[in-house]
């Protein structure tokens, strides 16, 4: 027989006896609890401890008998399962013990632990997530990674212009539909300036041609302002009208200016007559691809910087001007920056 049969033996007597033992005082204590005479209590016990004893050496004998018969390799696997539930047992009682410890510290504490345990996490995240980007920037040349920098940047560029054109498309769109709702039909309360505005139109009609005005109409958005709408051909005949005529005398111009509404070109001119004591505005459409229109220089000479303005920024060219040239711009600057289509020549300016 082999030293493993052996110490099989051994273990299994050694079982054996402990629990005849085990028994041997349960089946005692059992005898006590039934208040025999002290006597018959001896006997009783000598024979449970003989009928014990001829148990567990009977179980002893069994459980070598059967370690003797059974291979090497299920003695082994015995051994295993003894060894594995005694590391459970060792772990169960090492976790009890942490428990136990856990519940014995302050509350401050436990936060303590937690947050330092929560810091670690997010510390060993961070670390990961840089080396993995180290290592996706080492595994590309440094000519494609400035390549997908420039990509990147021509992507944001081209983004940032399609917004700016939608936005300014959008802003068109409203300053349209403002015009729309400022050239209505007059509501049913009469302005205290549709008097005048009638006034003016009769005399524009009777010395200029029926046909100079193309619309008229009070400005309700703009403090009920008459405002007249000319055409082209007759935009400075009109104006000199206003200029020279005795009963209007508009004789101060206290504003120019030009607008780009995408369909067309407008220029906008506010004048006031000090002897009426009352202001008219006067506006023009012009084709946006050629806008050209004649001066109002040689009847208002306010209108000089005005104009050199609106052709500065706009492109819109005003013939007879005494010195037309760009006064906020250089000469050699491409393109007009108040059109709504206007992209820089130099991007990145």
């Amino acid at each position: 027989m082999s030293e493993k049969e052996d110490l099989a033996k051994q273990k299994a007597e050694a079982a054996a006896k402990a629990k005849a033992a085990a028994l041997a005082k349960k089946q005692a204590k059992e005898e006590e609890a039934a208040e025999k005479p002290e006597g018959e209590i001896d006997i009783a016990k000598q024979k449970a401890e003989a009928a014990a004893k001829a148990k567990a050496a009977a179980l002893a004998k069994k459980q070598a008998k059967e370690a003797a018969e059974k291979p090497e390799g299920e003695m082994m696997d015995i051994a295993k399962q003894k060894a594995a539930a005694a590391a459970k047992a060792k772990a169960a009682a090492l976790a009890k013990k942490q428990a136990k410890e856990a519940v014995e510290k302050p509350e401050g504490e436990m936060d303590i632990a937690k947050q330092k345990a929560a810091a670690a996490a997010k510390a060993k995240a961070a670390a990961l997530a840089r080396k993995q980007a180290k290592e996706e920037a080492g595994e590309k040349p440094e000519g494609e990674i400035d390549a997908v920098k420039q990509k990147a940047a021509a992507a944001a560029k081209a983004k940032a212009a399609a917004a700016a054109k939608a936005k300014a498309a959008a802003a068109a769109k409203n300053r349209t539909a403002v015009q729309e709702s400022e050239e209505a039909d007059t509501p049913s309360e009469i302005s205290p300036n549709q008097s005048k505005l009638d006034q003016i139109v009769s005399a524009i009609e009777s010395h200029v041609g029926q046909g100079a005005l193309l619309e008229n109409y009070i400005n309700r958005l703009s403090k009920d302002v008459p405002t007249l709408v000319a055409n082209p051909d007759t935009y400075f005949s009109i104006a000199k009208f206003l200029r020279y005529d005795e009963q209007l005398d508009f004789s101060y111009l206290s504003e120019l200016h030009g607008t780009d509404f995408e369909s067309h070109m407008e220029i906008y001119v506010h004048l006031h007559s000090f002897k009426m004591n009352q202001s008219v505005a006067l506006k023009v459409k012009l084709d946006r691809d050629t806008p050209v229109i004649p001066s109002l220089v040689p009847l208002w000479s306010g209108a000089n910087w005005p104009e050199c303005e609106a052709y500065d920024l706009l492109g819109i060219n005003f013939y007879e001007h005494p010195d037309l040239k760009r006064i906020l711009l250089g000469e050699d600057w491409k393109g007009y920056p108040l059109r709504k289509d206007y992209e820089p020549y130099d991007v990145e300016v």
